[in-house]
């Protein structure tokens, strides 16, 4: 693809996020301004679940890092079986939706609970909402050996507090969250990612242990397990819906890019 191209695509990602061209603000290219913000919202404090898969008894510090992640991964996903633990399972869904990317990520989007598609198919964000997560990823561009160069999907990890899709893409209800979440928790310390962004009210709740509203959750870096910065921010589906608000997760996201572009 030429250089032209290229541009010409990174535009039609931008746009996609309510962006309109190339911004000169200075708050985008000096990652300390684009962190300047309070890092925790008033009130809000990470909490760990009060049950845990068997092989959990702390939360790693942020240097800790399970020597092989994939095979760690593969034995959760094993232990999780075809899970009847919660109702959900005679509820209509297909099967478990485990969760995607690179186990070795820096960066790990966390929602809610898998659709009618992700159900379908396996695996989280593949339907409209999971498009639309795509193009916010690809037009995250992280500093590399001195390079700016655009995230792909498969360079994140991709996760969601239910395994399994409540019927009628209702909200989870919280004997499901309970059940489920220590298997998120599982994953995270497993991937050990720098960042996670959590995707909506439900994702945020149940990372925060906190019912604020994601309004007030979202544009605050938040202090989470040992070490890994949490940035709240709008569902995608919720996007969909209300384009105006892609303008504030794109400020989020640059907070995240602020954040990655920091020494490891």
């Amino acid at each position: 693809m030429t250089d032209r191209a290229q541009i010409g695509e990174h535009l039609k990602f931008f746009g996609e996020l309510g962006i309109g061209g190339i911004s000169k603000d200075k708050d985008w290219r000096h990652r300390q301004a684009a962190l300047g913000i309070r890092h925790s919202a008033p009130g809000v404090e990470a909490e760990r679940p009060e049950t845990e898969p068997s092989g959990i008894d702390r939360v790693p510090s942020a240097e800790c890092r399970v020597p092989d992640p994939a095979s760690e991964l593969s034995a959760l996903r094993t232990h999780i079986g075809p899970c009847t633990r919660c109702k959900l399972h005679a509820l209509g869904r297909k099967q478990v939706v485990f969760g995607v990317g690179n186990p070795r990520a820096e960066l790990m989007f966390v929602g809610e609970a898998p659709g009618a598609d992700e159900d379908a198919q396996g695996e989280p964000f593949v339907g409209r909402a999971g498009q639309l997560l795509t193009k916010i990823i690809e037009a995250i561009h992280v500093t590399r050996d001195g390079v700016e160069v655009p995230l792909k999907r498969e360079d994140v990890y991709i996760a969601n507090v239910l395994k399994c899709r409540p019927p009628g893409n209702r909200a989870p209800e919280p004997d499901e969250v309970a059940t489920c979440e220590p298997f998120l928790f599982r994953q995270i310390d497993t991937i050990r990612p720098r960042v996670i962004v959590a995707l909506g009210s439900h994702a945020a709740h149940a990372l925060l242990k906190t019912d604020a509203p994601i309004s007030r959750l979202r544009g605050h870096v938040h202090e989470f397990r040992g070490g890994i910065k949490l940035i709240p921010t709008f569902h995608p589906a919720y996007l969909l819906r209300s384009p105006d608000r892609k303008r504030d997760v794109w400020e989020d996201m640059k907070k995240v890019r602020a954040l990655l572009d920091e020494p490891a």
